[in-house]
Formats: C-alpha cells, sequence, structure tokens
C-alpha cells in the first residue's frame, strides 16, 4: 500500500469527521442537553438546525460558483478554522440569536469542507489508480458521527452541555492537525483517465426531474430524523443508559453504509438500490411511532445511519452517470434540492412538535415523503440493464 494515498485518504476521513460527523451533526445528541437546560421548544431547536442547513446550502451553492481550484488547500484550512471556531463559540452562548447565527456560519464551513475535501482526496485516487477507496473516504460522516457521540456524555457530566461544544471543538481541533500535514492538494498532478470507470445504459437524460424530485423529497424527510432522533429517545424516558447511544448506532450504521449500497448497486442496478434504500429508510423512520421501545429506536437509527450517506453516493453516482460531460451542473441540482430539504423539514417539524405534543405526527410525515420519493423512482427501474457502473470518484453533498 502506498503511504502516500493512505495518509491522504486519513486525512479526508478525518476532514469529513470535523466537517459532517461534529461540526453539521453534533447537534442532534447535544439537543436535548440543551432543550432540558435552556428550556427552549422544539420548535426553536427546529429554527437552529434548519439554520445550519440553510448555511450548508449556501457555502454548497459558493463552493461551486467561487473560483477554488488553484487554492483548495488554503480555503480548506480556513474552513476548518471556522469550523472549529463556532463549534467553540456554541458552547459559549445562551442567545438563540447568536446561535442561529453561529450555526449558519457552520453550515457554510461545512460545506466548502465537504466539497473542498472530496475533490482533493478524489483527485488524488484517480492519479494513484484509487479510485476503488472514495467508498472508505465517505466512511468519515459515520466515523465522526460515531466517535463524537462517544465523548458526550462524558463531556457533559464534568461540564454540562455548553463543556461538550467546547470539548468537540478542542477535538476537532486535534484532528485538524493531521488533516493540515496529509491533506494537501497536487494542482499540476496529471489526472489519468481511471480504468474503473465503465460506461454504462443510465436512464436518458428527461428523467432526470424524476431523480431531483425524490432526491428533494428525502432531503426533506431523512432531516426529521436526522435531528430529533436522540430527543425522542430522550423524552420516551425508555433508555436505562445515556439515549446518546441512539447516535453512535446512526454512525456505525453509516460507516460501511456507501461502500455496501455501491457494491449492491452493481449486482441489482442504482435505481431499484436507490428505491430500496429509501424504502427502508422511510421504515426506520416510521418505526417509533407504531413500536416505541429501546430496541425499535435502535433498529430506527440503525436503518436511518445505514441508508442517508449511501442514499447519496447512488443519486449522485447515477446523475454524473446520465450527463457525464455536464455532471457538476447536474449535481448541483441535487445538491441545491436536498439543502433545501434539509432547511425546511427541521422547522416543519419542529413546529408540529410545538403544537402536537408528539413526534408522531412530524415521524409519519417524514417517512411518507421519502416513501413517496422512492416510489417516484420506480419507473426508473427499467433503465437498470448493465450493472457495471462507476461508483467511485464522486462528489456527494
Amino acid at each position: 500500500m502506498n503511504k502516500n494515498p493512505f495518509l491522504f485518504l486519513i486525512g479526508g476521513i478525518f476532514s469529513l469527521m470535523i466537517a459532517m460527523g461534529i461540526g453539521r451533526f453534533a447537534y442532534t445528541p447535544i439537543l436535548p442537553l440543551m432543550q432540558k437546560a435552556l428550556a427552549f421548544t422544539d420548535a426553536v431547536a427546529g429554527y437552529l438546525a434548519s439554520s445550519n442547513y440553510a448555511g450548508y446550502f449556501a457555502g454548497a451553492i459558493l463552493a461551486g460558483v467561487l473560483p477554488l481550484k488553484k487554492h483548495r488547500t488554503f480555503y480548506l484550512r480556513i474552513s476548518l478554522a471556522v469550523s472549529i471556531i463556532t463549534t467553540y463559540l456554541m458552547g459559549l452562548t445562551h442567545s438563540y440569536t447568536l446561535m442561529l447565527i453561529i450555526r449558519f456560519i457552520s453550515g457554510v464551513s461545512s460545506a466548502f469542507i465537504f466539497v473542498l475535501a472530496s475533490s482533493i482526496v478524489l483527485d488524488k485516487l484517480a492519479i494513484v489508480g484509487k479510485t476503488n477507496w472514495a467508498g472508505y473516504f465517505y466512511s468519515g460522516v459515520g466515523f465522526g458521527i460515531f466517535f463524537s457521540t462517544l465523548f458526550i456524555p462524558s463531556f457533559n457530566d464534568l461540564f454540562m452541555w455548553e463543556g461538550v461544544w467546547i470539548g468537540l471543538a478542542i477535538i476537532s481541533g486535534i484532528l485538524t492537525i493531521f488533516v493540515w500535514f496529509w491533506l494537501k492538494d497536487s494542482p499540476n498532478s496529471k489526472v489519468q483517465k481511471d480504468k474503473q470507470m465503465v460506461t454504462i445504459q443510465a436512464p436518458p437524460l428527461k428523467w432526470l426531474p424524476w431523480l431531483i424530485i425524490a432526491y428533494g423529497l428525502e432531503g426533506l424527510g431523512y432531516i426529521v430524523t436526522g435531528t430529533f432522533i436522540v430527543s425522542i429517545a430522550e423524552k420516551a424516558s425508555i433508555f436505562s443508559s445515556d439515549p446518546a447511544i441512539v447516535w453512535m448506532v446512526v454512525g456505525l450504521g453509516a460507516i460501511p453504509s456507501c461502500i455496501v449500497w455501491s457494491t449492491l448497486a452493481k449486482k441489482w442496478g442504482f435505481v431499484r438500490s436507490l428505491v430500496i434504500a429509501m424504502t427502508l429508510q422511510s421504515i426506520g423512520i416510521a418505526l417509533p411511532v407504531f413500536w416505541l421501545t429501546q430496541s425499535s429506536l435502535m433498529i430506527s437509527a440503525f436503518l436511518f445511519g445505514a441508508t442517508f450517506m449511501g442514499i447519496t453516493t447512488l443519486a449522485t453516482t447515477l446523475a454524473r452517470q446520465m450527463s457525464p460531460s455536464n455532471s457538476s451542473r447536474i449535481i448541483g441540482y441535487l445538491t441545491a434540492i436536498y439543502a433545501a430539504g434539509q432547511m425546511i423539514g427541521p422547522t416543519i417539524a419542529g413546529v408540529l412538535l410545538s403544537y402536537t405534543q408528539s413526534f408522531n405526527s412530524a415521524l409519519i410525515g417524514a417517512a411518507s415523503v421519502v416513501f413517496i420519493g422512492s416510489m417516484l423512482l420506480v419507473s426508473g427501474i427499467r433503465f437498470d440493464r448493465m450493472p457495471n457502473i462507476e461508483t467511485s470518484s464522486i462528489k456527494s453533498n
């Protein structure tokens, strides 16, 4: 194994742990701690989540528009610093207004890190002929969710919820040291055409609106569980241990998910795999409504973790195959509608929770939205004729 690309890969994984596992998703297990201490409503919780996703939406658009290609390492390091600072600042304020601003800026930095790290790592892997490692790179999201949650109970016991944010900022800073040394751009390197790339018969471009709409519904629905699942466990009072363990299960499910779903898609077809993944996710989202036990929440968490990044991998890979010459713009459309769904979902769910004093309506609504999205894709299964599709060099959102 070549040491240099391996260190590149580790640096990329650490960058996703910082941007996604901590910067973007640590809010979920910390949310019930903050609500208990500050007594803010589920609606406010939804607004804070939506603010972060609005920042992610803005950051994804800016990262696609701004001329960052020549100085990707520099902008990546700036974004990492901003992510650490915003995570730290969350532990220093009790002002909802400041939290909204901080979470928005954190979302922007998360998007920049994700886009820049993805482009640097995937280019490097293409140069050395290791694009099959890309699935390991995207496992950084799951690793970040899992390992950050390991520290949360201890930090909370010692320093309360404020100390959790500050502690995670310190962990991000330590990880950033390794990213700083190992994840450096090679702008002058010539990228060879990867022999693993296989042109297949993908759905025609006129089918793309179905994929875009379904992916937008996925963003709208999945984020409800992605925001409130730990709060559900906390308020149900069915856990003998810390409810944050539910979020650890999400991370465990997410770690291998991109590799697993890409492998299954080669056998079953990408559209069919998307339908199955979204259907499984909708079942997992709705499960606590009909069966609320510690076991059901664990199953729900695992199904969520095992599908949300896998769905992103499948959708973006399929979009690139549908329009190889214009893949950046196509993936940009997917990213935009997915991020728009993420912005809307927590706000609607938060309002429903405050109005009904129950998670049931929000969960049923989210599950229904994701299931409808999966059904919109069924018409594309007939295009799954040749299973060998390039799954590695992707940029997911």
